[in-house]
């Protein structure tokens, strides 16, 4: 009893493509043939490709294959990187799942980067997006610094800052800046390394700077960034000041 190529790929849940593959790289040996010419498979064509086809539905490379059917030392280490692989593997997935759910849960978790999916209730929009694109540029270390600052109760300064209307009048606009300075000062004080972005950033700091830059004018109206800039000129004019104080006891 012998196998046509069609039969053979057919009982090995494979197609004749494969089988032929197989012939032109060396894995599998070329059968004997009939009078008419036809290939004529026998059982120990089947169990070969059987094999084959077990190694590379484990995600062994076919270039692979003959190594690891030696059983050597190269054969074991072959497997353990292939596990390390799939280790890995099985962990990004789970990770994935883990924020399908948040997401399916809460449709907010989708414009956070994933440690900060907790907060998404607590933030409002703008300030998610800012950080989804903080997290392009931010290390790691940064942006566990950035959840934590956030993780702290919420002001009713945010929440003023977060509705001043765009036409808002300049008194207002200071008035908010100055109450806002001390904050923003403190927060320097507790996350000094989030104010250097030379520090806080993986990427070269003029891009680091321009994603901040255009983040800032994309998610922020007019008065929110004449706020900032005023928050900016308070905190810089103190530190003017001290130093000139400084200088003065020297």
């Amino acid at each position: 009893m012998a196998w046509s190529t069609r039969q053979l790929a057919e009982l090995a849940g494979t197609t004749t493509k494969t089988v032929r593959h197989y012939h032109e790289i060396g894995l599998l040996d070329e059968p004997e043939r009939a009078s008419n010419g036809y290939k004529r498979y026998g059982v120990s064509h089947l169990v070969r490709l059987l094999r084959i086809r077990r190694l590379t539905g484990l995600g062994v490379a076919l270039a692979d294959v003959p190594s690891v059917e030696s059983g050597d030392e190269r054969a074991r280490q072959i497997l353990r990187d292939l596990d390390a692989e799939l280790a890995a593997d099985i962990e990004r997935r789970q990770r994935m799942r883990r924020e399908l759910a948040a997401v399916m849960e809460n449709r907010a978790a989708l414009d956070m980067p994933p440690d900060f999916r907790t907060l998404a209730d607590d933030l409002p929009e703008t300030q998610r997006s800012l950080l989804l694109a903080y997290s392009s540029i931010l290390t790691p270390e940064a942006m566990a610094a950035l959840r934590e600052q956030l993780s702290g109760p919420r002001g009713d300064l945010d929440a003023e800052f977060a509705a001043l209307d765009e036409d808002a009048p300049d008194e207002v606009r200071q008035r908010l800046a100055e109450r806002l300075a001390p904050d923003v000062r403190q927060q320097q004080r507790d996350y000094p390394g989030l104010a250097d972005l030379g520090l806080s950033s993986h990427r070269d700091t003029a891009v680091a700077q321009s994603v901040v830059v255009h983040a800032l004018v994309e998610f922020y109206h007019r008065a929110h960034l004449d706020v900032l800039q005023r928050v900016h000129a308070i905190l810089f004019e103190d530190d003017a000041a001290e130093g000139e104080d400084d200088a003065a006891q020297e």
